[in-house]
């Protein structure tokens, strides 16, 4: 196990998406944990660090922005970097993830999972090459 791999919470409630997700970033480098709701997701986040939330909106239960806005009461300080990974493309809702801190936002059927783990790459190293995966 790499110590100095970036930790990623993916929040994802369909199995076949959470699991290619889960798969291609880690196969990145990347240590990940999987949460199905945003209640569960939001239970990690109180018990764990990660450097990065990789967060669907349309969840069952608590949705991803209720999630994060509970989260940002709760850590109002944290560096956690949010991507909002969605199929919901409405105007008003990338707004508030915006105002929530979200940093980006990835429709789903725009992009393929490595462009997901790309994103996910340059959120955390912005220019810098990102350490190259433990082998």
């Amino acid at each position: 196990m790499n110590p100095t791999a970036k930790k990623i919470l993916l929040v994802e409630d369909e199995d076949f998406i959470r699991e290619l997700y889960a798969k291609q970033l880690t196969k990145a480098g990347f240590l990940v944990k999987e949460a199905i709701d945003g209640q569960s997701g939001l239970d990690t986040l109180k018990k764990e660090q990660f450097d990065l939330l990789l967060l669907d909106i349309m969840l069952p239960g608590m949705n991803g922005l209720q999630l994060l806005r509970e989260f940002k009461t709760q850590n109002p300080n944290s560096k956690m970097i949010t991507i909002l990974l969605t199929n919901l493309g409405q105007e008003a809702v990338i707004k508030e993830g915006f105002e929530l801190g979200a940093q980006a936002y990835l429709i789903k059927a725009s992009y393929t999972p490595d462009q997901v783990v790309n994103e996910v790459k340059n959120a955390l190293f912005g220019n810098q090459p990102p350490p190259p995966p433990a082998q």
